[in-house]
């Protein structure tokens, strides 16, 4: 199993339940397909570089995890379908 990290930001329009919601609901997309060690830590509400999408700022969460390479797959599909992310990076670590 391979690590990988994923950054990723969330609409700042949301509430906190909605936010701490979208965490879990992508920590359960990576356990459900074989990923282990899942650590996330809120970055909170920060201003971006650039205006995306007419916002200006959004919750950033860096979510660090050890899986196979269809659980990032996975996980990046449910990122781009879903309507509270912003924008997503994922990176594999070094070893």
């Amino acid at each position: 199993m391979k690590a990988y990290e994923v950054l990723y930001v969330i609409r700042p329009d949301l509430d906190d339940e909605a936010v701490a919601a979208a965490v879990d609901k992508f920590s359960e997309v990576v356990t459900n397909n074989g990923g282990a060690d899942v650590a996330v830590d809120k970055w909170g509400k920060r201003r971006l570089a650039y205006e995306i999408n007419d916002y200006r700022e959004g919750f950033y969460i860096l979510m660090n995890f050890n899986g196979e390479a269809r659980t990032a797959q996975e996980v990046e599909r449910i990122m781009k379908i879903s309507d509270t992310v912003v924008r997503f990076l994922t990176t594999k670590k070094e070893d």
